[in-house]
């Protein structure tokens, strides 16, 4: 792990009995072993938070294209509706655009028959 073999580990584990004693040594290792499951609990969920925070952004991104497309499709904002009312949507341009096609394709054949 961090290089230490096991006569380092002896060496350090010698050195606590001594400095510490060997009353309060298990007590200092369960805490020990303690703050480490913390530790590891804090940095999974953290992990978990931010693969969720992602997660969430794409979703986002998603409805943001969505809405941005449907505000192009739609092609009218809120402005310009308070501007001037009578003006026509997309659907009105596309239906009298199509009456004049259809008026302009009979108007051919009548002259052409003419």
């Amino acid at each position: 792990m961090f290089g230490i073999g096991m006569p380092e580990l002896i060496l350090i584990l010698a050195i606590a009995l001594i400095v510490i004693g060997p009353k309060k040594l298990p007590d200092l290792a369960k805490s020990l072993g303690r703050a480490m499951r913390e530790f590891k609990k804090a940095t999974h969920e953290l992990k978990e938070s931010i693969e969720i925070e992602s997660e969430m952004s794409d979703v986002k991104k998603s409805f943001d294209d969505l809405n941005q497309d449907l505000r192009d499709t739609i092609d009218v904002s809120p402005e310009s509706q308070a501007d001037s009312p009578a003006k026509a949507t997309p659907d009105n341009k596309k239906s009298s655009s199509g009456k004049a096609k259809k008026e302009t394709e009979s108007g051919t054949e009548e002259s052409g028959n003419g």
